[in-house]
């Protein structure tokens, strides 16, 4: 029990493991981040008002959703976070690694909103975490922003945006899609010269 081997095996391990929740997490908030950008629409029964509007809305006014509560940006991923802990739980699998991801998929819109707020409204602690990398930068997170606002979909870290770019992951998924399904894109009126602002935006913008 006391072989130094073993526990530095035992470590890495854990270590390893905790860095794949952290990644995972990342990417699973980004499948529900492009799902919203790319197909949710704003006439969805039900998703549409909760989800694509706010969703929508925010492409318009970035800083928007700042003012909104925890429990009002989170509630969406806290329902997949603790479904997944369920789950684990069922299997008999809660692993340090399980409550890692399952804490950074529920809180990761108010990492997203750490991203949209300025280093004086963040504070030294969150700027340390993001001039680290260890959480996503304003600057990582304005290339999402800029038009035609269709890649840079994970919001946690700013290691996994730079490789799934590279692989045109998101462009192969939509191309797919519509060679399969014929489910097309969901047109981003917050471009430029890409269509008319919705006529609710236009009144959300003056609250």
């Amino acid at each position: 029990m006391h072989d130094p081997v073993f526990w530095t095996l035992r470590i890495t391990q854990t270590l390893a493991s905790i860095a794949m929740a952290v990644l995972s997490a990342d990417f699973v908030v980004g499948v529900f981040h492009w799902i919203e950008d790319a197909y949710l629409r704003e006439d969805c029964p039900l998703l549409g008002e909760l989800i694509a509007k706010p969703n929508i809305l925010h492409h318009y006014r970035p800083r928007h959703f700042l003012k909104h509560s925890w429990m009002d940006s989170c509630w969406d991923l806290w329902v997949v976070a603790a479904l997944f802990v369920l789950g684990a739980w069922a299997l008999e699998s809660l692993t340090p690694a399980v409550w890692v991801f399952a804490c950074l998929v529920g809180n990761a819109n108010q990492i997203h909103k750490w991203a949209h707020r300025s280093r004086r409204e963040n504070g030294p602690w969150i700027n340390l975490l993001q001039d680290l990398r260890i959480l996503q930068s304003s600057r990582h997170h304005a290339i999402h922003h800029t038009d035609p606002k269709s890649t840079h979909y994970c919001v946690i870290t700013e290691h996994l945006n730079p490789v799934l770019e590279q692989l045109r992951f998101w462009t192969h998924l939509e191309c797919w899609l519509w060679r399969t399904f014929r489910i097309r894109r969901r047109s981003d009126t917050s471009n430029r010269r890409h269509g008319i602002t919705p006529e609710w935006v236009l009144r959300a913008q003056h609250t």
